[in-house]
């Protein structure tokens, strides 16, 4: 049970630098470009795990979820928040990743036939209304776009989430983003080609290692760590560790990128990790 504390410790903490690297990757590749090449370099690195520790092919049944998990985190959440990052901030961003939680139980609970408690929704609302309070209140127009985007990678992450640990179960947990990484190589590799800048002459050194970072931390060993520490200490109970993950993202951002943390940021997102902490333990 600790194992999967401290496993699934380490890759929150990995994923909350996902997005201040993305922010400082985006000003040096299109967001396309971005999302298929941490996508293709990823792959590559998962494709060596499996020839070194070579694994049971996954089932004919297991084709649908890990394309799901592929779209979910390898393709939709990537690109959508690189896109919503060329409009907010990513102490912005951050906010909006408190839902995170929340929407992988919703899909857990929307895969999983369970009926949670009513007290499960009230917090549910309150957590979307504070959201969305937030959005409404404190952005300027052009922000509009990227809050939207960012709560559809939200979605589509927590859909991702909910199926890769639905299929850690039985494949492992390395192994399912390795397969799905796989799986999403062929349109990404033909992608990254199509968008691929025509010189790298002005891309900076911050936006080269913030594409290495969420190549090789965000896309591969933070799930690596993630999945295992579902495996080893449940689903439910090592997930509340994602409740950290707008605390240690804003942090980064502050401390990294050099953003403005204000203190509603702060107080928005203290509050939808209330929300979604009381949302799950009546799930």
């Amino acid at each position: 049970m600790a194992k999967g504390w401290w496993s699934g410790l380490i890759g929150v903490i990995i994923f909350s630098g996902s997005l201040p690297a993305t922010r400082v990757a985006v000003a040096g590749f299109t967001p396309l470009f971005l999302t298929s090449a941490r996508a293709v370099i990823a792959a590559l690195l998962g494709a060596g795990l499996l020839f070194l520790l070579p694994q049971q092919r996954p089932a004919r049944a297991d084709a649908g979820p890990l394309a799901v998990v592929a779209g979910g985190v390898v393709v939709g959440f990537p690109l959508l928040t690189a896109l919503a990052l060329q409009h907010i901030t990513a102490a912005r961003s951050i906010v909006f990743i408190g839902l995170l939680p929340l929407a992988t139980a919703l899909f857990g609970v929307l895969h999983g036939g369970e009926r949670p408690k009513p007290a499960f929704w009230l917090f549910s609302v309150v957590g979307a209304a504070t959201v969305a309070g937030f959005a409404a209140g404190n952005g300027v127009p052009s922000s509009v776009t990227g809050d939207l985007l960012m709560v559809g990678a939200v979605l589509l992450c927590g859909l991702g989430y909910a199926e890769g640990a639905r299929l850690s179960r039985h494949l492992g947990g390395w192994q399912v983003i390795s397969w799905a990484l796989l799986l999403a190589l062929p349109p990404m590799l033909a992608l990254a080609v199509a968008t691929r800048p025509d010189t790298l002459a002005p891309v900076s050194a911050g936006a080269w290692a913030g594409l290495a970072y969420v190549s090789v931390f965000s896309m591969l060993v933070g799930f690596v760590f993630w999945y295992r520490g579902l495996a080893l200490g449940g689903i439910a109970a090592v997930g509340q560790l994602q409740l950290l993950q707008p605390f240690l993202g804003l942090a980064l951002a502050g401390l990294l990128v050099g953003e403005q943390v204000s203190w509603t940021m702060i107080a928005a997102t203290a509050l939808v990790v209330l929300c979604v902490a009381g949302a799950r333990r009546f799930a």
